[in-house]
Order: structure tokens, then C-alpha cells, then sequence
């Protein structure tokens, strides 16, 4: 249901309170990108200045990745139940103390500490604010439009990060984590004036719990798993353990979700072929990129002794793509549908990464490093938002909530399992030698990895073409407050028909 304080005008334009709540919720997709990509490039002047090892500049990042990875899902579903414009801001307003924190300390461990709060925060506000978005606008040629400015914001974030990292590393890594706190300031104040009053969720059969305690744990432990398996062993019995321990801690959480009044994650959502192939494809999309990015920053810096801020030039023609395709992709999404989009994204995305094959230790950009970049610019452009409008078609506005952790929650595990693959595949094949030429030898296998993730969210995407109707039909099992029916027999076979445009 839209908020009669931001419904469009009759001739359909957005009014300024339209717009001024995209672009609080924009504000905060892009802190989260930009927070990302900037510390990396920072990290060589933090282990100085604060005397770290490799192993705890490591955590730097990781501590992010395992706050925004692991409470997504919870953050997901406090956003239906507590309202999610009170869940937004205050996440918000944590996310820019966190900030001011971490720019300050002159500790190992509390900035860590305060980089795990910064991706607790980001797991609050990036499902409220997706929701706050697909319960804003009505379902269709406005969402869409709204959905592919604010994911294009993430990926100018990303690539922006980059830039600003490497100009801001020059006088302090501090200014890196500092940056985000006034931003972040100023869309709460924004925020507080702007975005649409949300109700707590009514008649929501009680808080579960048992299913939040079990889901963060799992989240958790498997984000843990995969960081740390790259530096301990795939096959060392810790991380076999604590594989065995997620395997199990998620098998209970089902059974509990299963048998809850008001689950966590409604599995039933998982009963429609196009919500499955969206979060699978968030996961071969985000993890087949991160694995580029990674090996691509190496490659340049390393190999070919570029500076930070020439390595993120490199990649600049790739998010200004995506940013001048903003306004464009939602009348695109339009017409031809998402699953056909997201194919065609994939399809150069594969495209793209086989080009990179092509790279030496004395590449001309334009011809080696160029085309590659713009075929990923465009496939992003293409991919990202329609997965987010494909994920959130056709779902109540009770469930954003819930549905919006889910897809992050499949984009952040995504980023995390594939680049520990790709980063285990170049290890194994690093022992040839230290020259030069074996070590772009050595990642060769890893960019023929991150093109093969790629293949796989091709794959996964084509049953959607099946179809080749304007609207069709998706299976999408009832919600709790449709069906109270909660035994597992009759609950399995509980369905409806709702048509909505892919």
C-alpha cells in the first residue's frame, strides 16, 4: 500500500516528497557500497599506523562482512514487526556513530569492533529500506523506477568508494572512516522530516524467537566459516566442523520456521521458481563480481604496479555506466521483463570476464581492460535491479520486510563463499613461482572460476524464458494471516495463484 504523503501526482510525476524519500533511502544503499570499497584500499596505511598483522587487517573487512552477513535476516523481518521507518532510523543513526567511531580509536580491536557494528547497522537499514521502497511505491512501472535508481546508487557507492580512497588515503585512512558519519547524519535528520510513518505489524502471531536466535547463529557461523576456511584449511577439521555445525543449526531452524505461528522467513516464499532463481542468481551475480574485483586489484597494483587511485580510475567507465543507466533501466524492466534482463546481463557478464582471459603484463586499457569493464558496467545496470524487483514482485507488504533480508542475506553469503573460492583456486595454484608471470598465471584459474559463477547464474536464469506471456503465473504459498492453517501437511499444500509481471 503506497503512503498518501508520497503518492505520485495524477499526471504521474513524483512529487518532491516522493523523490525526497527515494533519496534518503538511496543515501543509505550507497553508505553501505561506498563503506565497503573504501577500506580496502586503506588497509596498508591502517597495519602501519596501528602496528597490525595481515591476519588482523583482515578482520578489518571481515568484521563488516559478518555483522551485515549475519543479521540480515533478522533485520529483515524487526523491519515488518517493528515498523521500518523507526527500524531505518535508528539503524542509521548507529551507523553513523559507528562511523565516527572507527575513525577515531587507536586500537586494533576496537576498530574492528566498531567495523562489526557498522555492518550490524547496514543489516537493519538495507532490508528496511528496500521495503520502505516496495510498500511506497505501487507494484510496477513506479517501482521499477524507483528500484533501479536506488540499486544503481549501490553500485555508484561501490565504484565511487574506490575513487575516494584512494584521494583520501593520501592525507589519512582515518577520513575513509570518517566520511560516512556526516553523510549518514544528515539523511537521518532528512529522514526524520521525510519518510512515510509504517505501522507495526498487527495480528503477527508473536515473535519468534527461537528462529531469530537459530538464524542469526547460522548466518553467522557460516559467513565466519567461509572467511576464515581460505587461512585455515578447506579441509582442516575446524572448518569442516563448523560446516557440520551450520548444516545442523539450519536443519533445526527449518523445522522450528516450519512449525512457528510467525516464522522468521515464511519458507512458502520459497515455493516460487521466480523468487528462487532471484535469490540464486543475487548469489552467482555479487560473488562472481567480488571474485573479479579481488583479483583485479591485485592484478593491477601488484603486477603491473599501478597506484590506488589509478586502480580505481581503471574501474570508473563501469560505475559511470551503471550511473547514467539509472533513470533508464526501470522503462527497460518495463517492457521486456526481468528474467529476460537479468539473461541478458549475465550473458555479457560472461562475456566480459572471458575478455579479461586476455590480460599480460603489458595490457593496453583501452583494448584489453576497457570492453570488459563496460560489458560488466552494463551488466550490472541490467542485473542488479531487476533481481530486486523480481524478488519483491508479488509479495505482500507484511513480507517486504522479511523478503528484502532474504535477498541481501543471499547477495553478502554470495560475495563471501565465491571470493574464498576463488581466492583458495589461486592459492592451490600460486606454487609455480614468485616471478611476475607465474603469479598472473596463478590467476588465471580464479578468473576462469569467477566466469564459471557467472555461466551458473546464466543457467539458473533461462527456465524463466520459458514463459513468453506479458503476465504469468507464480506459485507463491499463502501468508499466515491468509491461511491459519499452521500443521505442515495441510500447510505444504496451501497455495495460491497470483499473477505478476517478471
Amino acid at each position: 500500500m503506497t503512503s498518501p504523503l508520497t503518492t505520485p501526482t495524477t499526471e504521474g510525476r513524483w512529487t518532491p516528497r516522493l523523490w525526497g524519500t527515494l533519496l534518503v533511502l538511496c543515501a543509505a544503499m550507497f553508505l553501505d557500497a561506498l563503506d565497503v570499497s573504501m577500506v580496502g584500499v586503506a588497509l596498508p596505511s591502517i597495519g602501519s599506523e596501528l602496528d597490525l598483522s595481515t591476519s588482523t587487517l583482515q578482520w578489518i573487512v571481515s568484521g563488516y562482512i559478518l555483522g551485515y552477513g549475519g543479521l540480515l535476516l533478522l533485520g529483515g523481518r524487526t523491519a515488518d514487526l517493528l515498523g521500518r521507518r523507526q527500524v531505518f532510523l535508528v539503524a542509521l543513526g548507529v551507523f553513523a556513530l559507528a562511523s565516527l567511531l572507527g575513525g577515531l580509536v587507536d586500537s586494533g580491536p576496537l576498530l574492528i569492533a566498531s567495523r562489526f557494528i557498522k555492518g550490524l547497522s547496514a543489516a537493519f537499514t538495507a532490508p528496511a529500506g528496500l521495503s520502505i521502497i516496495t510498500t511506497t511505491f505501487a507494484e510496477g512501472p513506479l517501482r521499477n523506477r524507483a528500484l533501479s535508481i536506488y540499486t544503481t546508487c549501490a553500485a555508484t557507492g561501490f565504484s565511487m568508494g574506490l575513487v575516494l580512497s584512494g584521494l583520501l588515503t593520501e592525507a589519512s585512512w582515518r577520513l575513509t572512516m570518517l566520511l560516512p558519519a556526516p553523510i549518514a547524519l544528515f539523511a537521518l535528520l532528512v529522514g526524520l522530516k521525510l519518510l512515510p510513518r509504517s505501522e507495526r505489524e498487527k495480528d503477527h502471531n508473536g515473535y519468534d524467537i527461537p528462529g531469530a536466535v537459530l538464524g542469526t547463529a547460522s548466518m553467522l557461523l557460516l559467513v565466519f566459516t567461509v572467511v576464515q576456511a581460505p587461512e585455515v584449511g578447506w579441509a582442516s577439521t575446524r572448518t569442516l566442523l563448523s560446516f557440520l555445525a551450520v548444516a545442523v543449526l539450519l536443519t533445526v531452524f527449518v523445522r522450528v520456521e516450519r512449525r512457528s505461528a510467525g516464522p522468521l522467513i515464511r519458507l512458502g516464499v520459497l515455493r516460487s521458481g521466480s523468487q528462487i532463481r532471484a535469490q540464486l542468481g543475487a548469489m552467482a551475480f555479487f560473488g562472481s563480481y567480488v571474485g573479479f574485483q579481488f583479483l583485479v586489484t591485485l592484478y593491477m597494483q601488484s603486477l603491473l604496479g599501478w597506484s590506488a587511485l589509478h586502480t580505481a580510475l581503471a574501474f570508473l567507465p563501469a560505475g559511470a555506466l551503471v550511473a547514467l543507466s539509472s533513470t533508464k533501466v526501470g522503462a527497460v524492466v518495463d517492457r521486456f521483463g526481468t528474467p529476460r534482463l537479468i539473461a541478458v546481463g549475465f550473458v555479457l557478464m560472461v562475456v566480459g570476464y572471458a575478455l579479461f582471459l586476455r590480460i599480460s603484463l603489458d595490457p593496453v586499457y583501452a583494448t584489453v581492460i576497457l570492453p570488459t569493464m563496460l560489458l560488466i558496467g552494463a551488466a550490472c545496470a541490467l542485473i542488479f535491479p531487476s533481481l530486486n524487483i523480481q524478488a519483491t514482485n508479488g509479495v505482500d507488504d507484511h513480507e517486504q520486510g522479511m523478503v528484502s533480508g532474504l535477498l541481501n542475506t543471499s547477495v553478502q553469503v554470495g560475495g563471501a563463499l565465491f571470493l574464498a573460492v576463488v581466492t583458495a583456486v589461486v592459492t592451490a595454484n600460486s606454487s609455480a613461482g614468485s616471478s611476475p608471470q607465474a603469479v598472473l598465471d596463478s590467476y588465471r584459474p580464479g578468473l576462469i572460476v569467477v566466469t564459471g559463477i557467472a555461466v551458473a547464474g546464466l543457467l539458473i536464469t533461462l527456465p524463466g524464458l520459458r514463459t513468453r506471456q506479458p503476465r504469468q503465473t507464480v506459485v507463491v504459498a499463502r501468508s499466515a494471516e491468509q491461511d491459519p492453517v499452521r500443521e505442515d501437511s495441510v500447510r505444504d499444500d496451501a497455495e495460491e495463484r497470483v499473477a505478476i509481471s517478471d
